[in-house]
């Protein structure tokens, strides 16, 4: 073989070992390339999730500082305001006291025969509803008028309407709000005693009080 055969051969066989050589090198850095793209996926969504999970607490439980700087748990009502489980458990205690205020109270009260007047006897009761609705402004009432079986079914219905009219000017002379309170009137269809005597048309002239 001659001298540049061999030369030529040694050239070809460099060239190849060089291309090869080149080719890992390339495969070993798209690797590691990829691998750090995937790490990095992989931590990025990690972060993700943890972000997620935190925000997800949040919506949970809400803590704000008291005066002392201490922490303490919020609660948000259905106005979306923030308040304090401290007043929100105040205001809980709150309403349960007005209620109260209404223990042992008549939510029943008669009427004269033919009259729309409310009698002076009922005027202490009517006040202390005043007070309830007053003290409490998202309460509401319904008046509901009735009267007697004597005259006709239109008059009574009528005369049902002045006495629940009468209640109300009564509740809002004492301050209620007149959105707090409706009136009704039945007339004589739902009798609280049925009879035709005095006994039963005295209980059936009346108003009654009733809260939604």
């Amino acid at each position: 073989m001659s001298v540049n055969k061999l030369g030529k051969m040694a050239v070809i066989g460099l060239s190849a070992a060089w291309i090869a050589g080149c080719s890992t090198t390339a495969t070993e850095t798209d690797s590691s390339s990829v691998s750090e793209a995937e790490a990095n996926s992989v931590a990025a969504e990690s972060s993700a999730a943890n972000a997620t999970g935190s925000t997800g607490n949040a919506g949970d439980e809400s803590f704000g500082a008291n005066g002392n700087g201490d922490l303490s748990s919020v609660i948000v009502d259905g106005n979306g305001n923030v308040v304090s489980a401290d007043t929100a458990a105040a205001a809980e205690t709150a309403a349960a006291n007005a209620k109260d205020m209404l223990v042992g109270v008549a939510h029943v009260f008669y009427f004269d025969f033919d009259k729309s007047i409310v009698r002076p006897e009922a005027r202490e009761a009517l006040a202390k509803h005043a007070k309830y609705l007053v003290a409490n402004p998202d309460a509401r009432v319904v008046l509901e008028g009735h009267a007697d079986e004597r005259g006709t079914r239109e008059y009574n219905m009528a005369l049902g309407e002045r006495r629940a009219k009468a209640v109300s000017r009564y509740l809002t002379i004492q301050g209620v709000a007149a959105a707090q309170v409706e009136s009704v009137s039945f007339g004589e269809e739902k009798p609280l005693e049925f009879g035709h005597n005095k006994q039963a048309w005295q209980a059936n002239r009346r108003v009654e009080v009733r809260y939604e």
